[in-house]
């Protein structure tokens, strides 16, 4: 069985949120993580679908921004050919700019050897690598079976491992396929363990498209729970139906303690038609603190005001619904 080290973060002082009465807490979370560790993942998920192209200096700022809040693990960009994702074509200028903080991870999206190398000479020492649980899906993301794509992936963590660089995973699809509809649970299973065995440290099941509910994440994680430690992984879920946060309660309910979220819930696809952005990070935050669930070092406020001004930025409503809610607030209490 495969298990994860988790990083317990401090305490930070909980503001911009309700919570229940620490009987109520104690009762409800007795079956929940003590502490989440959220993977902040808009500067690559949330851009990279961006038409404009994003100036680099504001990619910086953006990075810089969100580790100033106290997010402890920002994905930063993928080391992918500009010709598959223009936006992302500066991804060695901004990984080698920005203000790199004691004890913050920074890990980089990278889809073979060749972005490997590049991401290596940009001084990266954490990867994530990406494989699907749809045939479909892994021919027009990756232009390779499944099958291939594990083989090539194997390559990377070896190599990475010579270099002394952590490797995390992802599967996409894990709910649904927008070309094949749903996905068989044991094919999750297969491909999960797959890069757990190549040495990924952790697996993060993503629902590309947002289509999953707690019933398929129930029916997921039922099926890896006899083969993988929960510890092992992390979910990543886009808000597409609305769902997001009720999928990361079920898998919390299963002890996952790693969430992927992006700042104002932005993001989407480029090989996922329909996709829409991953849930807002601000939401989730909200919500664990609200039940007791320890998620670091995170200035909440502070946060909010990162994701209006990219939202602004990019000309963009924010979809976060924590944020709109307090910006709410503050236009009633400002007319009072």
């Amino acid at each position: 069985m495969w298990t994860a080290s988790r990083h317990k973060a401090g305490r930070f002082p909980m503001v911009a949120y309700r919570s229940f009465s620490t009987s109520v807490q104690k009762d409800w979370s007795a079956s929940l993580p003590s502490n989440v560790r959220i993977v902040e993942v808009g500067p690559r998920d949330g851009l990279q679908n961006e038409k404009n192209f994003v100036p680099t200096r504001d990619k910086i700022k953006l990075i810089d921004k969100l580790t100033n809040t106290g997010l402890e693990t920002v994905e930063v960009t993928s080391f992918i050919s500009p010709k598959w994702v223009p936006q992302l074509a500066d991804a060695k200028e901004v990984f080698t700019s920005i203000q790199k903080k004691p004890g913050v991870r920074y890990p980089v999206l990278v889809p073979n050897l060749k972005g490997l190398e590049a991401a290596l000479e940009a001084g990266a020492k954490e990867i994530a690598i990406f494989a699907a649980a749809s045939e479909t899906f892994s021919k027009k993301n990756l232009n390779c079976s499944i099958e291939e794509s594990l083989d090539r992936f194997r390559q990377v963590t070896e190599e990475a491992k010579k270099h002394q660089v952590s490797v995390r995973g992802y599967v996409s699809c894990v709910a649904g396929c927008p070309f094949e509809g749903s996905i068989d649970a044991e094919q999750v299973v297969r491909v999960t363990c797959g890069l757990l065995e190549m040495g990924c440290y952790e697996v993060s099941l993503g629902d590309t498209i947002g289509i999953g509910t707690p019933g398929d994440f129930h029916r997921i994680l039922q099926a890896l729970r006899p083969h993988v430690s929960m510890n092992a992984l992390a979910v990543h879920c886009h808000d597409t139906r609305g769902t997001a946060l009720a999928n990361i309660l079920t898998a919390l309910q299963y002890q996952v303690s790693v969430v992927d979220a992006s700042v104002a819930g932005l993001g989407g696809c480029p090989f996922a038609p329909g996709a829409t952005g991953n849930v807002a990070t601000e939401d989730v935050i909200y919500m664990l603190r609200g039940m007791g669930i320890d998620v670091g070092p995170v200035d909440l406020s502070a946060l909010i005001a990162v994701g209006q001004e990219t939202c602004q930025l990019l000309g963009k409503n924010n979809n976060s619904k924590v944020a709109v809610a307090s910006q709410a607030s503050r236009v009633r209490r400002a007319n009072l």
